[in-house]
Formats: structure tokens, sequence, C-alpha cells
């Protein structure tokens, strides 16, 4: 599934706002995943093992509040790991949250802290969104949870935020359109991370994805090309993302374009 990114950190600045101006759009969620930990940053799956931000990963998080401040917020959820209600505390939205279970990660089972990379030495081909995770959810369970959790949001109106976590965050994306869990692979979420998903105002039946990925640095000053000083090729980004994922890596044509 293709997904035209350029829209989105064109003016990236401006949108959270149009968003919310937008009459039509009786209900707008605000996905967010927490922020960075040193489990994230090392490719480690992490589900119930309760880490904390990295001084980064609260930075991003305040950068985060710095843009929602904008906004006023109907209400907010939060998974109970600590790594999202911190991340929801240091954008200044603490005060109005409400835990729900049902934000949390996959469940990873015996996959919990390992890396992608080393679950496919013994098990090739592994994918998280087709094989699910021995002693862990399977993607049926992970399916009936998200589609639990959007039947609530849709009895919501107004900006409604959420702080949950990469893989789940992407099967959530995938069900508000329809798609079955295995297509949450197609989507990436990197930490303190915002998309926003909501209906076509044209189209009011029509769930879309209105912004999908958009780190806090782009948020803050449009920047459509990386992060100043990452020095990663695209090629790199590409990988170490679809590594965190537990998708296949794609074929270095497809990488960076």
């Amino acid at each position: 599934m293709a997904v035209e990114l350029s829209a989105f950190c064109a003016g990236i600045p401006m949108v959270l706002q149009k968003m919310n101006d937008t009459p039509n759009a009786a209900l707008r969620i605000y996905l967010i995943r927490h922020g960075e930990t040193t489990w994230a940053l090392r490719n480690r799956h992490t589900s119930r093992t309760d880490i904390a931000l990295t001084g980064q990963g609260e930075q991003d998080a305040r950068k985060l509040g710095e843009r929602l401040k904008v906004l006023r917020f109907e209400s907010v959820l939060t998974s109970p790991r600590q790594r999202a209600r911190r991340t929801c505390s240091l954008a200044g939205l603490a005060s109005i949250d409400e835990i729900d279970p049902d934000l949390v990660e996959w469940d990873y089972g015996d996959y919990e802290g390992k890396r992608s990379i080393d679950i496919r030495k013994v098990r090739p081909g592994w994918n998280l969104f087709r094989d699910g995770c021995p002693q862990g959810e399977t993607p049926g369970q992970v399916s009936e949870r998200a589609d639990r959790l959007l039947a609530r949001l849709r009895t919501f109106e107004g900006n409604v935020a959420l702080f949950s976590h990469g893989q789940f965050a992407c099967v959530l994306v995938a069900r508000w359109i329809g798609l079955p869990v295995i297509e949450g692979q197609h989507f990436m979420l990197g930490t303190a991370s915002v998309s926003i998903l909501g209906y076509d105002p044209h189209h009011p039946e029509v769930s879309v994805i209105a912004l999908l990925n958009a780190s806090p640095h782009e948020m803050m000053d449009s920047v459509p090309h990386g992060l100043p000083g990452d020095t990663r090729t695209a090629k790199q980004k590409a990988i170490d993302r679809w590594e965190n994922e537990g998708g296949e890596i794609p074929q270095e044509q497809n990488v960076g374009k």
C-alpha cells in the first residue's frame, strides 16, 4: 500500500490546526507513539517490560507538547506502560488522561526483548503481523483488541489523543481503514511520532489517514528529509525502521524512494 508522504511533510506545522478547524470531521484521533527508549534504540521488541524514556525521548515528548498545545482534546487515553504515560505527561496532557489497557503493545511472549534479526535466525521468514509470537498474542487477538478500542472511539467526538506503542499503533492504523492486521507491516511509526485518523469531510462515512508518522522535529521545523545531525543514509533509515517494526527488509531499489 503506497502512501504519499510529501503531502504530509509540506506545511506540517499548520496541519494540526487545520484539522482542528474542519467542521465535518466529528472525530479526529491523534495517534502518538511513546518517546524513545534504550530498547527501541536497540530494536528490541518491548511489550510488558516497563522501560523508561531516554533523555532524547523526554525531549521529543516535550516538543510534541509544544505543537499539541494549539489543540483542545476532548479525551486523552494512554497505555498503562510508563513510557506511554510519561510521554503523555511531558506533552502536557496528563491532567485529562485515562488509562486504557487496550492501548498496550502487542504481547511478544517468548520474543520479548529480542530483535527481529535474531528471531529470524532461528525462525526464517518470521513476520510479526502474520505469525504473532509464541506465548504471546496472535494477529487475531491483536485485531480483536484493536477493533474493540476503535469501536469505542467511534462513539467519541472532537479531538482524541491516544498514547500507545509502535506495532500496536500500526495495527490500529490498518484496522481504522478496514485492512487486515497483516497490512500493518506496511506502516512505519517512529518514536514520538503523531498520526491522525479521521473521516473524509466530503464523505464522512469513509475512514482516512490524514497524517502519518510525523516526527516532533518535522512538526516543529517542517524538515522533510530527516533530522539535523542525522548522518544515516535514506537506505539505512529505512532498514533501521523496518527492523524495529518486525517486517521484511525492503529491496534496495525501493528504499529511500
